[in-house]
């Protein structure tokens, strides 16, 4: 059986520096190579995503195959940026897993209804935090077909 080689983007948006951090270690540990690049809020996450401001050189800054996103963000939060995202007709095919460390309710009732791929809270530890990631790259880059970027 061959395991079918992406080389496509993660892009993390995520405010917290030390779980930005955990985030890429855990994806590390379980040899992912894909490229990783970070935002810090909802308003660069969608510069990102359309290419604005420093993030206007499209090598540099490919389109992500896979967002990791934060609700809890500064400036444009999570939720916000995933309406935004969802409703443009170019972007709303990237999936968008919600990591998080909200486990409300109407967060997960929203987040889906807004069209979420996935909604994970994020763990404690770092060895459960490892595991998620894991089964995580698995599924979206063993199992899943994704859209071309």
């Amino acid at each position: 059986m061959s395991i079918k080689k992406r080389t496509i983007v993660i892009l993390i948006a995520d405010d917290d520096a030390e779980d930005r951090m955990l985030v890429k270690e855990a994806l590390e540990e379980n040899r992912l190579t894909n490229e990783i690049q970070f935002v810090e809020n909802g308003e660069e996450l969608l510069d990102y995503l359309h290419n604005k401001g420093r993030f206007s050189d499209k090598n540099q800054y490919p389109t992500p195959g896979l967002i990791l996103l934060d609700l809890n963000m500064p400036k444009k939060d999570g939720r916000e940026a995933l309406k935004e995202i969802k409703s443009d007709e170019h972007l709303r095919v990237i999936p968008v897993v919600v990591l998080t460390t909200s486990k409300a309710e109407e967060d997960i009732l929203r987040t889906y209804d807004l069209g979420v791929s996935s909604f994970i809270t994020k763990p404690v530890t770092f060895a459960a935090l490892v595991d998620v990631m894991k089964t995580l790259t698995k599924y979206w880059f063993e199992i899943v077909e994704l859209p071309k970027p």
